[in-house]
C-alpha cells in the first residue's frame, strides 16, 4: 500500500433537520487500503458512503479526491472514477451478462478483454451459470453479487460497499467476502460486523453516536 491519498475528508459535518449525523469528521484513505467503517444501524455510515461517493455534499467542510480539493463543478467528472453499491440491490431488468457489462457501455468501454474480465468476476462470484437468467429470477443474495461483480468489472479508483453482505445467505457472504480480499484497488465499506471489520480491513474506522475521527 503506497502513501498517496485516494479521497480526504476534512472536518465534514452533516445535518439532517435537527440531527446532526456528521461533526467535523476527518478521513484519510490512501491507495490500495482496504477500509471497513463500523458502527451500528443509525450512526451514519450510509451518509458518509454517499459523501464519500460525491452523490451527497457536506453541510461544511473539504473533500479532496487525489489531492484536488472537490468542487461542485468538478465532482460530475469525478464520479465516474468512483463506485457505490448500495445496500439495496439496484438493477435494470434483463439478463445479468447484460447488467454486468451494463457500466461498461455507459463509459463507452467495450472489446473482447473487458468481456473476458466481465466473465472472470462472475466466475469469482459464482455467477457463471447464471448469466443468461433474468434479474428478476436471482434471489436477493444472487442479486447483491451481480450488482458487487458490476462494481468491479469497472475497475474504478475507489470502490465504496454500503454493508455488502447484510441479511445475505451465508454462500453469498462468504463468494462476497472472497472477492474483495482479491480487489487490488482502493476498497472502502460499511459494516455492523466488528469480525467481519477485522476480517476483512486493513484499517477499521469506528463511528458511534458522535462522528469524529
Amino acid at each position: 500500500m503506497s502513501g498517496s491519498r485516494v479521497i480526504e475528508l476534512r472536518r465534514i459535518s452533516k445535518s439532517y433537520g435537527p440531527q446532526q449525523v456528521l461533526l467535523e469528521f476527518n478521513l484519510q484513505v490512501r491507495e490500495g487500503e482496504r477500509l471497513a467503517i463500523l458502527g451500528p444501524n443509525g450512526s451514519g455510515k450510509t451518509t458518509l458512503l454517499r459523501i464519500m461517493g460525491l452523490l451527497d455534499s457536506p453541510d461544511s467542510g473539504e473533500i479532496f479526491f487525489r489531492g484536488e480539493r472537490v468542487t461542485p463543478q468538478l465532482a460530475p467528472s469525478l464520479r465516474g472514477r468512483i463506485t457505490l453499491v448500495f445496500q439495496e440491490n439496484v438493477w435494470i431488468s434483463g439478463t445479468v451478462r447484460e447488467n454486468l457489462l451494463l457500466g461498461l457501455s455507459f463509459r463507452g468501454a467495450g472489446g473482447e478483454e473487458i468481456r473476458l474480465r466481465a466473465l472472470q468476476i462472475a466466475e469469482r462470484l459464482g455467477l457463471q451459470t447464471l448469466l443468461e437468467k433474468k434479474m428478476w429470477q436471482l434471489s436477493g443474495g444472487e442479486q447483491k453479487r451481480v450488482c458487487i461483480a458490476r462494481a468491479l468489472v469497472l475497475e474504478p479508483e475507489l470502490l465504496l460497499l454500503d454493508e455488502p453482505t447484510a441479511w445475505l445467505d451465508r454462500k453469498s457472504s462468504s463468494l462476497i467476502e472472497e472477492a474483495l480480499k482479491k480487489v487490488e484497488g482502493t476498497v472502502v465499506f460499511s459494516t455492523t460486523d466488528p469480525v467481519q471489520a477485522k476480517r476483512l480491513a486493513d484499517r477499521v474506522v469506528r463511528l458511534g453516536y458522535r462522528l469524529t475521527v
